[in-house]
């Protein structure tokens, strides 16, 4: 990590003793992406590429930023390929308390808050909650207190035996949907803490295969979507989520943070929601 001007500009998980042509080569392959096809989203010559990632040719700066965009590498890891290149990192990494991110701070509240009767929660890069709206809370009880103690991992609370697994009525299915989500973030990524949790998470004991879903409230809406199907007050809760992240972050826990709101699937769900918000 390096400091500058008072900000932290925090290095990827990639190794920064490797080349820029090192880093570039790896992220390609990644993306699954031959030269020629990198060359011409980034439009330059594949012989400028290969001289590139052989070591031949050092990119300025506006290029390895060019490229970065391309390959759509995360913020924080472009970092990694400045400082590989020979320059500084400038994409800095403020806490969310800081003042320069009051105004995201202020969007983040909002959207939780407004969603209420409704469960909405932030979660960073890892799946560790930042923050949550009471509906939230109150469907927390009976989670294992150890599973509660800050940082919160999201993921870990949801399927651990002793967290909300219990209560999740579509546990096979919701379990198989997360368990590729985070994949998917693991190979797009190659973050090690990342791909610990997904290793973690299919130890868990894994319930039954689930057919398809009932038709009806609760169920799969036709195909569209995965439900998600909790069991609180005795009822079962039918919920679809949406995920909202921040648009053209420069900052790099801003461009590491996501909204999950979940939405009532049927009207008994709304309901049982807004009784549970005005008992409470």
């Amino acid at each position: 990590m390096e400091r500058h001007c008072g900000l932290r500009y925090r290095l990827g998980v990639m190794d920064t003793g490797r080349s820029i042509g090192d880093h570039l080569r790896s992220w390609r392959q990644r993306r699954r992406m031959s030269q020629l096809d990198l060359a011409s989203e980034a439009e330059i010559s594949t012989r400028h590429l290969s001289f590139v990632e052989s070591g031949r040719s050092q990119p300025s700066r506006d290029m390895v930023l060019h490229l970065a965009e391309r390959l759509e590498i995360p913020l924080r890891d472009r970092n990694v390929l400045l400082v590989s290149a020979g320059f500084a990192p400038i994409f800095p990494e403020r806490p969310l308390e800081d003042p320069h991110l009051r105004s995201a701070r202020r969007a983040i509240e909002l959207v939780l808050t407004g969603h209420e009767p409704y469960p909405a929660l932030a979660v960073d890069r890892h799946w560790q909650l930042v923050a949550a709206n009471t509906a939230v809370e109150r469907l927390l009880s009976g989670a294992a207190p150890s599973l509660l103690v800050p940082p919160v991992n999201v993921l870990r609370l949801s399927l651990h035996p002793e967290g909300l697994a219990p209560r999740i009525a579509n546990l096979a299915q919701w379990r198989q949907h997360l368990l590729e989500r985070l994949r998917r973030q693991v190979d797009l990524s190659a973050d090690p803490v990342l791909a610990d949790l997904l290793d973690e998470l299919r130890r868990y004991p894994a319930p039954a295969r689930a057919g398809r879903p009932p038709d009806g409230p609760g169920g799969d809406f036709g195909g569209v979507v995965i439900p998600f199907r909790f069991v609180s007050e005795g009822a079962v809760l039918s919920f679809f989520s949406t995920t909202t992240v921040f648009g053209t972050p420069l900052d790099i826990t801003l461009s590491e943070l996501a909204l999950e709101a979940f939405f009532p699937a049927d009207p008994a769900t709304a309901e049982t929601l807004s009784r549970l918000a005005r008992k409470a």
